[in-house]
C-alpha cells in the first residue's frame, strides 16, 4: 500500500505526534530525553521550524511547531529520527526501528485551535495521570509558557505573545487558561485530526488548506480514532 501523503504549508502551524512501536516506550532514562530534546532544537534551528509546545511521553511525543519552509517538518522530524533511533540501538543493545511507522500530523488554524493544542499537549501527562500538575513534568514546554522558565527550544507563537505585554503577564494568561477545562468534542477534534491528517479548524480553514495544496487533505471521520492510546 502506497505511503499517504502529509502536507504542510510554511507559515502554518502542525501538530505532529509519533508514537513507540506496538505503544513500547521509547524513552527509558533521563539522559534519553535530554538527547531527544537536544536533537530536536538542533534540528529545529537547522531546519527553520519553530517550535511553540512540546511533551515527550513514556511512549509517544507531542510537538506544535510551524514551518517556514514548506520541507522543514518531515526534515527535522527525519533529522532528529537518524539521530535518536541509533542512540537507542546502542545504548540499550537493540535493533531496528523504534516507531510505529512515520509520524502523523495535522495543520492547525491558529486563531481557533492554537492555544487549545498547545493546552492538549501540555496537558498530556496529567490526562494520562502522571502527574497531579503539569508544572511536574520535566519533559514538556509547560514550565517555559506557564513560568517564564528558561528554554531554548520553544519560539513563541504571535497569539500565545499576544496573551500579555510582558513575559510574566503572558505566562499568567497562559496557566489560567490551562485551569480551564478543554470539552470532549476539542478532545475528539484534535485527536482524530492528527490521527487522519485532516485541518484542524473549521470549514473554510480546511478550504483554505486545499486551494493552497491544490489537493483534498484527510478525511472526514466519526467515532473514536482507531489506535486511541490513553493520555494522548
Amino acid at each position: 500500500m502506497p505511503r499517504k501523503p502529509r502536507f504542510f504549508l510554511p507559515g502554518v502551524p502542525a501538530h505532529i505526534v509519533q508514537r513507540g512501536h506496538s505503544q513500547e516506550p521509547v524513552f527509558f532514562d533521563d539522559g534519553d530525553y535530554q538527547a531527544y530534546l537536544g536533537w530536536l532544537e538542533e534540528a529545529s534551528g537547522r531546519y527553520h521550524c519553530d517550535i511553540h509546545a512540546y511533551v515527550l511521553m513514556t511512549n509517544h511525543i507531542h510537538i506544535l511547531a510551524t514551518p517556514r519552509e514548506k520541507q522543514g517538518i518531515s526534515r527535522m522530524m527525519q533529522y532528529v529520527g537518524r539521530q535518536y533511533v541509533p542512540y537507542i540501538n546502542h545504548t540499550y543493545g537493540t535493533n531496528g526501528s523504534i516507531w510505529e511507522g512515520r509520524f502523523k500530523a495535522s495543520l492547525v488554524s491558529d486563531e481557533e485551535y492554537l492555544l487549545t493544542c498547545m493546552r492538549y499537549i501540555e496537558l498530556n501527562p496529567v490526562r494520562a495521570n502522571i502527574v497531579n500538575a503539569p508544572s511536574y513534568y520535566r519533559w514538556s514546554s509547560y514550565r517555559y509558557n506557564a513560568q517564564g522558565k528558561n528554554n531554548t527550544i520553544v519560539t513563541e507563537h504571535p497569539l500565545y505573545t499576544a496573551m500579555g505585554r510582558t513575559k510574566v503577564s503572558r505566562c499568567e494568561n497562559y496557566k489560567s487558561l490551562c485551569k480551564a477545562h478543554i470539552d470532549a468534542d476539542q478532545l475528539k477534534s484534535i485527536r482524530a485530526a492528527w490521527q487522519t491528517g485532516t485541518p484542524l479548524g473549521n470549514d473554510y480553514f480546511r478550504e483554505k488548506v486545499e486551494r493552497k495544496l491544490k489537493t483534498k487533505v484527510g478525511q472526514a471521520r466519526r467515532g473514536r480514532p482507531d489506535g486511541f492510546l490513553k493520555g494522548l
